[in-house]
């Protein structure tokens, strides 16, 4: 993109967190969305998951959310996520097939590779904030994940589900 069309880009937050009521267990995510000055909240449950795959659903649904090109600025608690996509973690990891290093796999690598779609459509930054820190809009996405792993666990995480006797 050119300096001219990113200042022009629609700006963005998202803020997001996931939840999982056990680990593995009944998981959920919460996204709250700001443009234009409005907010959007979603969430979404599954009956066997993990709190990494929450915190990354919570990210792909956000970005999902963003029709056209944006300067994203994404909030969330996972160090995992946010040191994933900003330290480049995740371009490693595909370059070396899903691969952690020469023993380890790369987790989640299903998730990732809808993530590195889905930010190659807009500029986005990924900050960290501390969780459960009274910053109020991650607390509601807290909430909210939570609301949804006891009350949505209505999806299958089929791709996580198939792996989930193999580890």
């Amino acid at each position: 993109m050119s300096r001219d069309s990113i200042s022009s880009l629609a700006e963005v937050l998202i803020y997001t967190d996931g939840a999982c009521l056990g680990n593995p267990g009944p998981g959920g995510y919460g996204v709250i969305i700001e443009s234009n000055g409005l907010r959007t909240e979603k969430s979404g449950g599954f009956s066997l998951t993990t709190n990494n795959r929450m915190e990354i659903m919570a990210a792909i649904c956000g970005l999902e959310s963003v029709r056209k090109p944006s300067k994203i600025v994404l909030f969330s608690d996972s160090q995992y996520l946010v040191n994933a996509m900003s330290k480049g973690w995740v371009h490693k990891w595909k370059a070396q097939r899903w691969m952690r290093n020469k023993t380890e796999q790369a987790l989640n690598s299903d998730l990732w590779e809808r993530m590195l779609v889905l930010i190659s459509k807009h500029e986005v930054e990924f900050r960290w904030v501390r969780g459960h820190s009274d910053h109020k809009l991650n607390e509601r996405c807290d909430q909210i994940a939570n609301e949804a792993a006891k009350n949505k666990p209505i999806q299958k995480d089929t791709v996580y589900e198939a792996s989930f006797g193999k580890r």
